[in-house]
């Protein structure tokens, strides 16, 4: 799990809410078997809990990705 501020929280949920192919509604397709689930992403202020938004999704916002790689790094000081 990495860590994120509140600015890139802001962020990361719009990216979230117009880049996923798996939230619909602020739900989780992934998630979903026969009811719906609130993305685990969307409801997250400080922390990157979806491995497909890790995985697949930020790398292609680099900067962004970055910032929040720094910010962990400069964490574990």
């Amino acid at each position: 799990m990495l860590k994120i501020t509140e600015e890139q929280s802001d962020r990361v949920n719009r990216i979230v809410r117009h880049s996923c192919c798996n939230c619909i509604d602020d739900n989780c397709l992934l998630l979903d078997y026969g009811e719906e689930h609130s993305c685990v992403q969307l409801i997250s202020k400080y922390g990157i809990y979806c491995n497909y938004l890790l995985k697949c999704i930020l790398p292609a916002f680099q900067k962004l990705y970055g910032d929040i790689l720094a910010y962990n790094e400069k964490l574990k000081g």
